[in-house]
């Protein structure tokens, strides 16, 4: 269900104001018999007032900020990490998705790496194996982030049905070149340049660990 612009009625007012100001000051110079000097010029005031309500309330509607609509994604909250993986990986994974869940906007995230799932955590989908798709394959050649900051609009949205069906927007961080972290939120356009480089810098800590992890497992 998408959530209300909070907004709306602030940025709307002047509009609303202005408009009704202009339709009494018609009513009542329509229903005068006789227009006296002083209200010609009150009404005069009165137009002036009118248009420049109306005119800050269309200038509002271009240049104040609007909150992203945001939806309630669908599934259940989980959190799954792969059983064979050291605890110390499981240690870092799990405080790494958490920083991202509580100081971004990602509503869920999945941690692919080396072909495996090791990480599925917050509202979760109802496939939970990832068959990497163009751009998941994309992300892995350049080792280069992608952000669909709408999803809904990208034919490609159908490789991430390992998320919330109703995922608005997706960044898919590379791990290296062995794995992608994928981070879904329920607002498109809502990831800042700050977001981004927040989970780029998780991104590379947890490259780092697993790659070493595997370098003395091989």
């Amino acid at each position: 269900m998408i959530k209300p612009d909070p907004n709306r009625v602030l940025r709307r007012l002047p509009i609303v104001v202005g408009g009704l100001g202009a339709v009494l000051l018609l009513i009542n110079r329509l229903l005068t018999p006789e227009l006296t000097e002083s209200q010609a010029r009150g009404d005069v005031v009165g137009v002036i007032l009118s248009a420049v309500l109306i005119l800050t309330g269309l200038i509002w509607q271009q240049v104040q900020p609007r909150s992203p609509d945001a939806v309630d994604l669908i599934g259940e909250e989980g959190f799954v990490l792969a059983t064979d993986l050291p605890e110390a990986v499981k240690t870092e994974l799990a405080w790494a998705s958490h920083l991202l869940l509580t100081n971004t906007v990602t509503r869920s995230l999945v941690v692919f790496y080396q072909g495996k799932v090791l990480l599925r955590r917050g509202i979760l989908g109802t496939k939970s194996e990832v068959t990497p798709g163009a751009i998941l394959k994309r992300v892995l050649e350049t080792q280069k982030p992608i952000y669909l900051v709408a999803l809904y609009v990208y034919p490609g949205r159908i490789e991430f049905d390992y998320l919330p069906e109703n995922t608005q927007g997706v960044i898919c961080q590379p791990l290296g070149d062995q794995g992608v972290l994928i981070l879904a939120a329920n607002a498109p356009r809502s990831y800042s340049k700050q977001d981004e480089n927040w989970i780029r810098g998780i991104a590379d800590k947890l490259a780092v660990t697993l790659s070493r992890v595997s370098s003395s497992n091989p």
